[in-house]
């Protein structure tokens, strides 16, 4: 049971040179009730030190969990279950979020009809120059479920809001991959549960690029995230085929991925685990008519 409006949940590893600025922009808020749930994954510097200094200081409410290193999915996981906010902040550890953020998403929130059919809020993201991440939404205020946004309106690039706790403990990060696994996967699969995203122009996050981020690394080193990458595809093409029609081109690409990941698999000598298999005829023949194309390109 909720027992506080807002978590702010920040999975951390190693990070200890860019957690201050986290810091600094929570005491920033107009919003105070909320608390700072860290979730260190095994940080070898000295993040714990730096914790403990800023919980002295007693300006917000922190709360330290630590972990053995094992992945962010799994960091993320246990955040949710610790979480005491009826909303949850997922804030990185090398971003900032804007004073008014979390009282405008808390404000937003309460204005809900029909709260618990929300997974959440989902505002814009900007560069530390103002510049907006990516695509606006075509309006203001727009009530629909993330796989819509996607396909039916094409939007793109980073994107922030705040999560319904209750519905996000339900549909945990799969631990048993290694690697990276694409956040999307998770916000498809409650989209197709039925729960809906109230998609608004408004910037909640300032978002720093960094070269060492879990999803830079995750899009860049196919073979060595090629589990994941491959459920990716095999979500694309395989449950979500009655978008098909709204961007075919994008079904294609996802279908000769999955026939590139699934070469780099045998490769290493894997087999497509059960869950990655295709089970919707239509995919099947998707996945098929382009492995021609898969083949060359991945020889």
């Amino acid at each position: 049971m909720s027992t506080l409006p807002i978590t702010v949940m920040t999975p951390t590893y190693n990070r200890a040179h860019t957690l201050p600025r986290v810091y600094e922009s929570l005491l920033a808020q107009h919003f105070r009730d909320f608390e700072w749930l860290i979730v260190d994954d095994g940080s070898t510097d000295d993040t714990r030190a730096l914790v403990e200094g800023w919980q002295a200081e007693a300006k917000l409410t922190i709360r330290y969990l630590w972990q053995t290193n094992q992945h962010k999915k799994a960091a993320f996981n246990h955040g949710v279950r610790e979480a005491q906010g009826e909303l949850l902040v997922a804030l990185d550890s090398d971003d900032t979020i804007l004073p008014d953020a979390l009282a405008h998403m808390w404000t937003t929130w309460q204005q809900l009809d029909n709260r618990e059919r929300f997974i959440g809020i989902t505002g814009l993201c900007a560069k530390p120059n103002g510049e907006i991440v990516g695509d606006p939404y075509p309006q203001d205020v727009m009530d629909l479920s993330a796989i819509d946004m996607y396909f039916k309106y094409k939007v793109r690039g980073e994107k922030f809001g705040c999560l319904n706790t209750a519905v996000l403990k339900q549909f945990p990060f799969p631990e048993n991959i290694p690697g990276f696994v694409p956040e999307s996967l998770v916000w498809r699969k409650i989209a197709r549960a039925g729960y809906n995203t109230l998609f608004i122009n408004h910037v909640y996050r300032t978002y720093y690029d960094s070269d060492d981020s879990l999803s830079h690394e995750g899009h860049t080193q196919g073979n060595k995230h090629a589990l994941g990458l491959l459920w990716l595809a095999k979500d694309m093409v395989n449950d979500c085929m009655p978008w098909f029609k709204y961007q075919p081109k994008e079904f294609i690409k996802a279908a000769i991925r999955y026939n590139r990941f699934k070469r780099v698999l045998a490769k290493q000598g894997q087999c497509v685990p059960e869950w990655g298999q295709l089970t919707d005829w239509k995919a099947k023949l998707l996945v098929a008519l382009t492995a021609p194309i898969a083949r060359v390109m991945y020889r």
